[in-house]
């Protein structure tokens, strides 16, 4: 079967070319095959899934694998390969605080180093980091020291990170237009997916053995990288035109002509390199275009990760354990995983049917009563047993309301400001500044996070866990005042329409 195509050529003006070439123009095709072959793409999207589930599992291993580490049990004990003798080490509660955050602060270096790994090649990176990923976990499960738990952790998060760029990437330089929206969407389902199948795990399994279940997923996916080719963008960009070509091929069938998608294809690098010859880095950092943008998108980044969403996300299950009197923690946490699954597949539509602004603004009033009302459940649990009644069968009876405050924050957050701060990412920045502006926000992102999760220990020993997510709270509540004062509505506005000024309209 052969694709007919239709081609648009948009030339780039001579006062925007100062390369030394002819002028660049940027084709833009549109298929009007009624019957596209997109099985490769699809087979290569799901070898690339692999790694989204790798970070959503790891990203759901923490909760039940701390609650099991604390717990510090004999099945939790590393034996020895003699079979004779057994070693085990004990954990504060501020090692375990470390041991959650040192993912995240792997993978902030992980997203500065993302792009130059990622310039070697799209697959050479996937294969690149998740070899050492899947070694992490397996070291991770046998591991005789909490120190080596702490490398294993670094390592995790910053391979993590560039798997997660690195297959985004990779979707979006293999697919066609008409599907790369769908094949997105299921790297970040897939994610969601992973979170809830490590929730699962941690209830039948200790935190070693859920490691070494984690480390197949990464091991898929190096195999699966065996089987796909490199981006054809990527050959060309590197002048591997042959390369690019059976690539190509490959991804659309072979009996589809391909010859001309290829020229589509070097002409939008050509036109790429003339505007980006152009860029200095001192400007692209210092021009006044960024400030406003970055301010967003990291304003959006800080209130996410500080208004109580890692402490929910790394240690539900410790939590659950200090307000549930009869429901098990570990079932609390699987209905959490659950609805943040429903969640991610329902805000897809939500957000251009509803708007950024408003769904913003819900997500952060939700939050915010939410995080108030578990407070002061929390509170009140805490005052009972300080007062001697700790019946558990009585206090079992109100289950029901912590549980429901963490699924409508949940819920608030996987509808909102959650999706939406890293949408404006893309929606907010000017074309030529979308890859530096993406990591800027997306490394500040991760660096917010290491400290609300390391931090998260400090606040509940210090203000008690009532007052923790007062806090957290009060934070929401910031982050309310700033969504109506700073964040622009770009719901039905074209790219175009926003570059470079649309963002200091508010």
């Amino acid at each position: 079967m052969s694709l007919n195509h239709r081609y648009y050529v948009t030339t780039i003006p001579e006062g925007e070319n100062n390369f030394k070439m002819p002028r660049a123009s940027v084709v833009h095709m549109t298929s009007t095959a009624t019957r596209p072959q997109h099985m490769s793409q699809v087979l290569a999207t799901l070898a690339l899934s692999m790694g989204t589930l790798s970070s959503g599992l790891a990203k759901g291993y923490t909760s039940p694998a701390l609650d099991s580490i604390l717990d510090n049990q004999p099945p939790h004990l590393y034996q020895s390969s003699n079979n004779d003798t057994w070693s085990a080490f004990s954990v504060t509660q501020q090692e375990a605080s470390w041991v959650a955050s040192l993912s995240m602060l792997g993978a902030w270096f992980g997203a500065m180093i993302g792009d130059w790994i990622m310039r070697r090649g799209r697959r050479l990176a996937l294969r690149a980091t998740s070899l050492p990923l899947a070694a992490a976990w397996v070291l991770t499960g046998v591991a005789p020291c909490v120190e080596l738990v702490y490398v294993t952790s670094f390592i995790g998060g910053l391979c993590c990170s560039v798997i997660t760029m690195v297959a985004q990437v990779y979707i979006s330089e293999i697919s066609m237009p008409g599907i790369r929206g769908c094949l997105s969407a299921m790297l970040k389902v897939l994610g969601h997916v992973g979170v809830l199948l490590s929730y699962i795990a941690g209830t039948y399994l200790n935190w070693r053995q859920s490691a070494l279940l984690v480390a197949v997923a990464p091991s898929m996916l190096f195999l699966g990288t065996l089987f796909i080719p490199e981006t054809p963008s990527y050959l060309v960009l590197n002048g591997k035109d042959d390369e690019a070509a059976s690539s190509l091929q490959w991804l659309r069938g072979g009996h589809v002509d391909i010859q001309h998608e290829l020229q589509v294809i070097k002409t939008n690098i050509l036109a790429s390199r003339a505007k980006q010859y152009e860029l200095s880095f001192k400007n692209s950092v210092f021009t006044p275009r960024l400030y406003k943008p970055i301010a967003i998108t990291c304003g959006l980044m800080f209130f996410q990760r500080f208004s109580g969403a890692n402490a929910f996300n790394y240690y539900a299950v410790l939590i659950f354990r200090q307000t549930l009197g009869g429901m098990n923690p570990h079932g609390a946490t699987i209905a959490i995983g659950f609805v943040q699954l429903l969640a991610a597949l329902l805000s897809g539509f939500l957000i251009d049917i509803v708007g950024r602004l408003p769904l913003l603004i819900a997500s952060t009033v939700f939050m915010s009563l939410a995080l108030a009302s578990f407070g002061s459940y929390a509170y009140y649990v805490s005052q009972t047993q300080n007062l001697g009644y700790v019946d558990s069968a009585v206090v079992g009876q109100h289950d029901w309301i912590p549980l429901l405050c963490v699924l409508v924050f949940t819920t608030a957050l996987a509808l909102g400001i959650s999706p939406i701060s890293w949408l404006l990412i893309g929606e907010l920045f000017p074309l030529e500044y979308r890859g530096l502006g993406s990591s800027i926000s997306t490394s500040f992102s991760y660096f917010c996070a290491f400290f609300g999760i390391k931090l998260f220990m400090d606040f509940q020993q210090s203000l008690g866990l009532h007052g923790a997510f007062w806090f957290y709270a009060a934070v929401a509540v910031c982050g309310l005042c700033f969504v109506v004062c700073c964040v622009p509505e770009t719901k039905g506005k074209q790219l175009d329409e926003m570059n470079p000024d649309y963002a200091q309209a508010r």
